[in-house]
């Protein structure tokens, strides 16, 4: 039986035309600041994996690898997103 490999290519994906470019974990919908929310919430893998039953704990571990490899991009678009949500409350209805 011939193994099979596995690397972070394969593991996240990004295109433009799906969650605005950002970083999803392959063949889900789920994207890595989904996790790194979680995590930053004090969750650990195994119970991130309990709270996303649809992603196996390799593809957790992929996300949070992804997270801290590319800390500042990932921040900033966390960033922007909550600055954009204050902004979208802040405007008045008319």
């Amino acid at each position: 039986m011939m193994a099979v490999s596995s690397t972070m290519d394969a593991l996240i994906e990004q295109n433009p035309a799906l969650r605005g470019g950002r970083p999803l974990i392959a063949g889900t919908g789920t994207t890595v600041r989904t996790i790194v929310g979680l995590y930053k919430l004090g969750l650990v893998p195994e119970e991130i994996a309990v709270q996303l039953p649809h992603l196996s704990l390799a593809q957790i571990y992929a996300g949070l690898t992804y997270y801290h490899l590319h800390v500042d991009a990932v921040e900033a678009d966390i960033q922007s997103d909550a600055e954009a949500q204050l902004m979208a409350r802040a405007k008045p209805k008319q």
